[in-house]
């Protein structure tokens, strides 16, 4: 499955992890490879080689492709990198598909992202194309995809046109209190959840990229079209991740399933409130949250450290 969609690929020191999604992407053959990289941090040792072996992958490219790299002499953090790498790639490309070192995709999310990126290009109410799917299993449509009023950043596509809204040094206090958002909120709980969050990021005491963006598409009004599986698994958590360290995360290497070829497209843009809300619940801040489950698992960590030192 060829695709006709430009790819952008975000990598840093694993070469391992990212052979195995370069070879999905070489299976794909795009025509043009967007590669960002962030320089090796000076104070981790062997880490400028590990950032070398990665880049060199990408030599491996033997089918007709345009390659462009943008490989920073420095390190910029995962933040500053992401945002800069896809603001310098989408200057050139009107749209793209977006890859991080460690989003290993179905070979049929190439195709899924060509198709639904034609389908809503003109369509104001689409942000994003996503090829995540944590519903655990559960169906939530007769069709193909649903569309979602959250953004998953394990293996993604959108516009240029859409990643323009996004203000990667956006600090204005008027923002702390989230209120300019276009009423996203489905309960108490969830606007209390949100709030704390961006205050957090817009403070600096918890900068995300993909938050930001999150942040961007509800300001915007912006859906994300979801599969009704799972296309992209991370095979990232493990030690060395800069965010997706523990191995135990239930989200870690999540089966991927393809998506057939004939898509079943929805018969309006309307949003699969059911699906947001298990979301919520399972995988942000509800009781059976992503981020208090780790919350939980750091404070074992701490205890377990504690005891070792006192022993």
């Amino acid at each position: 499955m060829e695709t006709s969609t430009p790819v952008i690929f975000l990598t840093f020191n694993r070469p391992d992890l990212t052979q195995l999604v370069f070879n999905a992407i070489a299976m794909a053959r795009p025509k043009r490879l967007y590669v960002v990289s962030d320089g090796a941090r000076p104070h981790v040792a062997g880490e400028a080689e590990r950032v070398a072996e990665t880049r060199a992958i990408i030599d491996q490219v033997s089918w007709p492709c345009d390659v462009l790299t943008d490989f920073a002499e420095s390190n910029l953090g995962c933040y500053q990198r992401i945002t800069s790498g896809l603001r310098w790639a989408f200057q050139q490309a009107e749209e793209a598909i977006v890859l991080e070192d460690d989003c290993l995709p179905d070979p049929s999310f190439f195709t899924y992202c060509d198709r639904l990126l034609d389908q809503y290009r003109d369509e104001s109410k689409v942000g994003n194309i996503c090829g995540c799917n944590f519903q655990k299993g559960h169906s939530r449509t007769s069709s193909s995809y649903y569309f979602s009023k959250y953004f998953h950043c394990w293996g993604w596509a959108t516009w240029r046109s859409t990643w323009e809204k996004f203000d990667a040094n956006v600090r204005q206090p008027s923002l702390l209190t989230a209120d300019d958002l276009v009423s996203p909120w489905d309960t108490a709980a969830e606007k209390k959840y949100w709030h704390s969050i961006f205050r957090d990021h817009f403070s600096g005491k918890n900068s995300s990229w993909d938050f930001l963006w999150l942040y961007t598409c509800w300001q915007h009004d912006l859906l994300s079209v979801t599969p009704d599986v799972n296309l992209v698994s991370n095979i990232g958590f493990r030690a060395d991740a800069t965010r997706t360290s523990c191995s135990t995360n239930p989200l870690a290497n999540l089966p991927r399933l393809p998506m057939p070829e004939v898509l079943r497209h929805p018969a309006a843009i309307t949003r699969m409130c059911e699906a947001d809300a298990f979301d919520f619940e399972h995988n942000f801040g509800g009781p059976r949250g992503m981020r208090r489950w780790w919350s939980r698992v750091e404070k074992l960590r701490r205890m377990v450290g504690s005891r070792r030192r006192v022993a």
